[in-house]
């Protein structure tokens, strides 16, 4: 330092011509700075311009990869601001910022293609954010340099536009690598949302302020323009499944009270119908005068513009300005549901919507509202979801309730969730745990159960006395004595688990059910705040049936056990009013293959290359593809749920025992005879484990892949026919298990049974 080091730099930069000095020079600058402790030695560097002369040197980033390093020296720089010495980075003229290279500069770099140096400017820019003063902040809210922030929404709205043609793409031609492109766009998205999110939680009123009028102005308003039914037509041409997808994203990651109470303003809004006849007739009753102001408020919106993509920055804080949430929000205050115009399209109406895809993305929206509790209390009762009432308000939350939209309309959601999982074919399983997560919250919000008509629809085969919480009624309690015997949903759920039971992956059920159970209960449990709305687009596309093939038929058995548990554990809910305990019961099962042994102590726990006794091992021939034909045995064995069929060649030197050549899993051989030859078994062979394709073969030291088919030959018809036999009887016993495991949760008075079960 004494020697003058920072100005021997900037001397070097002034004359040097060459990139390979200036990399190495702004790599050193930058552990330099990083590595600096005291207070004096910052004071130092930041002092006499030399790090503004570095900062402003003319660098030829197109020649050479100079871009890292020098953004690796501003952020360096940034890391070591406060309040102290940001003052000593910035000119000032007349007690205003004229210039701050540190900051122009960076911004320079903001739409780089690269994801680091995204994030190394990301992070420039908050730790700038974090030291300003009022009169930085003047200088980086106001135009020009506040272009920033309107180029940042607007980036977010040409994202948004590729990620509807995407989808659009997916709806001509599905493929899985537009769905890997429609994640990589998603999380691009999000993550720059998360950057307004920590900018807005810098906490500076000046910048919150802005940034909330770039969003509303720019994105949310024109996105739910079409839902709105303006007078003006939003130039963001967007399908109305990513649009809902958008806003519950924004809802989510910008969970500020701003923007919750916008978007509720703009839900309700095609709601308040400006002309309505019934707002100019004089009914005290109805509050008339908050009537008459709602209704102005909202020609104000009507008549504002709509910004483009191409609008400048002007044109969206005009429209911003015109829509002020808080000014809108009191209007609705008192305003009676009689004023509400039913003619009008909006989001809520789309709870009425024959597209189910339309129908649930709509709830995602209106259940995160709901949960919001820094939503304003007018609004949220309202929309109809809270008895929040306003210290200010002079209407009761009772009355409030009574003339809300949603609370009216809650025998349509019910309805119409209940009918998706009646009618929903079992392979759309995301549909149906959608419906049931939607289910389980509505009923949780209503404070209360399904009413008669909506068990019998459920198909809860049970005499149970259920309490239901009134909330129209002062918490009144009624008790419903059931005796419900309909064919629906439920039962339908159960018949498709026990058809699988007939299954080739029947002996995986009680593995995945044991899974699916701990994944089904945490995706209930989860709040509208945490759920990933990304299930409103993968919707659309998941309508692919499983096909015959040993993938398609364990997707099948998979769907069938997800769906089956999403019921289970909805009756539970829904019953005992709480959700269903931690599933407790134990799987007697064995595992497939014991560790590699030389000996084995009995066939259920044989291994590739292991001995077994033959015991009632059936003789018969069989030909490889790499060993000729055969002589070997044939022994099946079952063991609690699990099962396998062993092919042993008798020991050379012990004629009661063998060594195991290969193995298949009993699961699904579905032995069969060949008529033309009587001696002949073929048997289908599948993987043992879904997702690894497992070495059958074990020969020689060569492990092949799994043939698909068997054919064994036996000596005489008779011979053939007692191998079938054997193998059914196994197969049997197996499934005998599966069976016995799953058999207290296809009982009609599950979960009472289950819980019996648990206590023994």
């Amino acid at each position: 330092m004494e020697n003058q080091v920072l100005g021997e730099f900037v001397r070097l930069l002034k004359i040097s011509r060459k990139s390979r000095i200036e990399g190495p020079l702004l790599q050193y600058l930058s552990i330099m700075l990083q590595n600096l402790q005291s207070d004096q030695a910052i004071y130092y560097c930041f002092s006499n311009e030399y790090v503004n002369s570095i900062i402003t040197h003319q660098f030829d980033f197109d020649g050479a990869d100079l871009a890292p390093y020098y953004v690796s020296f501003l952020r360096a720089v940034s890391g070591k601001l406060t309040r102290d010495t940001l003052c000593l980075l910035v000119k000032v003229q007349e007690e205003t910022v004229t210039s701050f290279p540190l900051y122009s500069e960076a911004l320079k770099f903001a739409q780089h293609g690269e994801k680091m140096m995204q994030t190394a400017i990301r992070s420039v820019t908050l730790n700038i954010y974090d030291v300003s003063d009022d009169m930085v902040y003047q200088f980086i809210t106001k135009p020009p340099v506040s272009e920033y922030f309107s180029d940042l929404v607007l980036g977010l709205r040409e994202q948004c536009l590729q990620l509807d043609a995407i989808m659009h793409a997916m709806q001509d031609h599905y493929a899985d690598d537009k769905q890997k492109e429609l994640v990589s766009m998603v999380e691009k998205f999000v993550d720059d949302l998360y950057y307004i999110k920590d900018l807005l939680s810098v906490g500076k009123s000046c910048l919150n302020s802005l940034l909330t009028q770039k969003l509303l102005g720019l994105l949310v308003v024109p996105i739910m323009a079409p839902f709105m039914q303006s007078n003006q037509n939003s130039s963001i041409q967007i399908s109305p499944v990513t649009s809902l997808y958008i806003i519950a994203r924004v809802l989510q990651v910008i969970d500020r009270i701003e923007m919750g109470n916008s978007v509720a303003s703009l839900v309700l809004y095609p709601h308040v119908a400006p002309d309505a006849g019934g707002l100019n007739k004089s009914d005290s009753s109805h509050g008339n005068s908050k009537a008459d102001c709602s209704c102005n408020e909202v020609s104000k919106m009507e008549a504002s513009p709509i910004p483009s993509v191409k609008c400048d920055e002007a044109d969206g804080i005009r429209f911003e300005h015109s829509f002020q949430s808080n000014s809108f929000v009191h209007h609705f205050d008192g305003l009676s549901l009689d004023y509400v115009d039913k003619e009008r399209k909006g989001l809520i109406s789309n709870i009425f919507s024959e597209n189910q895809v339309l129908f649930l993305s709509s709830l995602m929206i209106l259940l995160i509202l709901a949960e919001n509790k820094d939503l304003d209390p007018v609004l949220s009762s309202v929309i109809g979801f809270s008895s929040k009432k306003d210290e200010s308000c002079d209407t009761s939350s009772t009355e409030l309730l009574e003339e809300s939209i949603l609370m009216k309309c809650m025998p349509q959601i019910f309805n119409a969730l209940l009918k998706i999982l009646g009618s929903t074919p079992t392979s759309l399983v995301l549909m149906q745990w959608c419906a049931g997560w939607f289910l389980q919250k509505f009923v949780a919000l209503q404070r209360g159960t399904l009413s008669h008509h909506e068990l019998q629809t459920f198909n809860l085969t049970v005499r149970i006395n259920v309490r239901r919480v009134l909330l129209l009624a002062c918490c009144k309690t009624l008790d419903l004595d059931l005796d419900i015997h309909n064919n629906a949903s439920f039962h339908q759920s159960r018949e498709c688990l026990i058809k699988e039971i007939s299954g080739c992956w029947f002996d995986y059920i009680p593995d995945t059910f044991k899974k699916e159970w701990v994944a089904c209960k945490k995706a209930l449990e989860e709040s509208s705040q945490r759920k990933d709305p990304i299930f409103i687009l993968m919707l659309a596309f998941d309508k692919k049936p499983s096909d015959g093939s040993n993938s398609g038929t364990w997707k099948s058995m998979v769907d069938a056990v997800k769906v089956s548990i999403l019921h289970l554990q909805l009756k539970a809910y829904i019953i005992q009013g709480h959700p269903p305990a931690d599933l407790q019961i134990n799987l007697r099962k064995n595992s497939m293959s014991s560790p590699r042994t030389s000996r084995a102590s009995d066939a259920s726990s044989a291994s590739f290359g292991s001995e077994v006794p033959l015991g009632n091992g059936v003789p018969c021939k069989i030909s490889f593809s790499t060993a000729g034909v055969r002589d070997i045995y044939m022994i099946p064995v079952a063991k609690g749920v699990s099962g396998k069929l062993i092919l042993v060649e008798k020991h050379p030197f012990n004629s009661r025992r063998g060594i195991v050549l290969a193995m298949a899993p009993l699961a699904g051989l579905s032995p069969k005879i060949e008529d033309d030859h009587p001696s002949w078994l073929h048997l289908r062979v599948r993987e043992f484990n879904p997702h690894h394709k497992d070495k059958t073969i074990h020969l020689n030291g060569n492990n092949e892949e799994p043939e698909g088919r068997w054919t064994l030959g036996f000596s005489n018809a008779e011979a053939c026919e007692a191998a079938r036999v054997l193998i059914s009887e196994e197969t049997s016993k197996q499934r005998s298990a599966v069976e016995a495991f799953l058999a207290p949760f296809l009982y009609d008075n599950y979960p009472r049974n289950v819980s019996d079960a648990q206590g023994e």
